[in-house]
């Protein structure tokens, strides 16, 4: 048996009486941790010293487009300032990691993902990744030289302005009992959100990964050579990195703006490494209501900025009418709907994007669930058809467009819920990974990636 957030008692008494496992939410890791003989370096370790009252930031990023709001036009100034803003302490964490202290640093994870309920994994031990895409097709970056699948994975952080939070929702009850409220859940002005995500495949495999940061990991879900049973260290790839603040004053449609560096080869490294090779992919602040793009396909975007000077395998996975999505993001997906009476099934359909995925966080208290998917899908969570193929609306049509509406981080998507101010980590993992360990039941959404597809359970130990 894996030891996760479930811990094993051994007694001499029988099996009936023995003592109720004891939830963990604040665990390292998922309880695999890699042996001597494959890995000695430092293990990730959780930081949940939640701050509970912090000054309001300054803010550079609106010093770079004059205090108004984000642009088509200004969006370039305002993503090279929210870059320079984590940038102090980024390329220690991705860089340095001997000498990377989260807490001390004043960054902050969501508790209950080390949590694995012996079956999906959880924060796996060196690094605390937990699987972001379990299986990326390698016709999606077919131009760029991609020959195997890949999986992705993502680690978040929150600064100490966001963290606080992550205090007003977990702290009272010591993780073990969240307060899930209209208020609780709302990001402080200036709260700032990043994720790397690293892949499976190495530059052997893609060969735009040449010269990239590479993490071991202890792992096994791995598309690219097909997984094993038990975990070992493997190495992984730095693609992407994302940073999303709270910024109602430039972006007061949904107080968000998303951003999304990518990998590239080709620039040089500057003073800080490869740090400086972290392009800006995009910016995202809105979901573009007004544009849609099944109609019209030639629409313009207001609300979206994407960075022509970017590589291009990252910009082969952008979302519905080409709104912003990194590589490892998953807004492309086979989708089935019907059209009329008949069933349409295609492949790699652009369905989401940055802005559409995290809109959809919310909680329903009296269900326990995130009542509608990432994704567009006529359930949560989604149907497959034909073994591959997502549910979905049809393109375009207004059940489709409830994903690509521009609602504050207080408003719900679905009536009877509670929003979760755009965070994705918290309504899809932490919340049904609380309810798994304390209830003693699965949770439905237990076991799936970013694309709606249940990973597939793998031993731990």
């Amino acid at each position: 048996m894996k030891l996760g957030f479930f811990g094993i008692g051994l007694c001499l008494i029988p099996l009936a009486a023995a003592a109720a496992p004891v939830a963990t939410p604040y665990a390292n890791n998922n309880g695999a941790l890699p042996p001597s003989s494959q890995y000695t370096g430092p293990l990730f370790k959780l930081s949940h010293a939640y701050p509970a009252k912090v000054a309001a930031p300054a803010m550079p990023w609106r010093d770079a487009i004059q205090h108004g709001r984000i642009t088509v036009q200004n969006a370039s100034a305002y993503a090279e300032a929210l870059k320079a803003a984590v940038g102090k302490d980024m390329p220690t964490l991705l860089f340095d990691y001997a000498h990377w202290d989260a807490a001390a640093r004043g960054w902050y994870n969501e508790p209950w993902l080390g949590s694995a309920n012996g079956k999906y994994g959880g924060r796996e031990a060196i690094h605390g990744m937990y699987v972001g895409t379990d299986e990326l097709d390698a016709s999606l970056f077919a131009a760029s030289g991609l020959t195997k699948p890949i999986s992705t994975y993502v680690l978040t952080y929150y600064d100490k302005v966001a963290a606080q939070t992550l205090n007003h929702v977990w702290s009272a009850s010591a993780g073990m009992k969240p307060s899930v409220t209209s208020t609780s859940t709302q990001f402080a002005e200036g709260s700032l959100i990043v994720k790397a995500a690293f892949v499976t495949a190495g530059p052997d495999v893609w060969p735009v990964m040449a010269g990239t940061q590479v993490w071991p990991l202890y792992i096994t879900t791995n598309a690219t050579t097909g997984g094993s049973t038990l975990p070992k260290v493997t190495n992984t790839y730095l693609m992407q990195f994302d940073i999303i603040v709270k910024d109602s004053q430039s972006a007061p449609d949904t107080g968000w703006v998303f951003m999304t560096l990518v990998y590239d080869q080709n620039v040089k490294p500057g003073p800080n490494g490869i740090w400086d090779q972290m392009v800006v992919l995009g910016a995202q602040w809105g979901n573009d209501p007004q544009a849609n793009s099944t109609v019209n396909p030639a629409a313009p975007l207001l609300q979206n900025w994407n960075n022509p000077a970017a590589p291009a395998y990252g910009g082969a996975t952008f979302g519905w009418g080409n709104r912003l999505s990194g590589p490892n993001d998953g807004a492309m997906n086979d989708i089935a709907y019907k059209d009329g009476v008949k069933q349409q099934l295609v492949k790699n359909a652009q369905d989401s994007s940055c802005m559409s995925c995290h809109s959809t966080a919310q909680w329903n208290p009296k269900t326990n669930t995130m009542p509608s998917f990432l994704l567009p899908a006529t359930s949560n969570p989604p149907q497959i058809a034909s073994k591959q193929y997502i549910v979905s609306p049809p393109p375009g049509s207004p059940d489709w467009l409830r994903w690509f509406q521009n609602r504050k981080g207080n408003v719900p998507m679905d009536a009877g819920s509670i929003a979760a101010d755009f965070d994705m980590v918290l309504a899809f993992k932490s919340l049904p990974l609380w309810y798994t360990a304390t209830t003693g039941k699965t949770h439905a959404l237990t076991g799936f990636d970013l694309r709606g597809k249940r990973m597939p359970p793998r031993a731990g130990k």
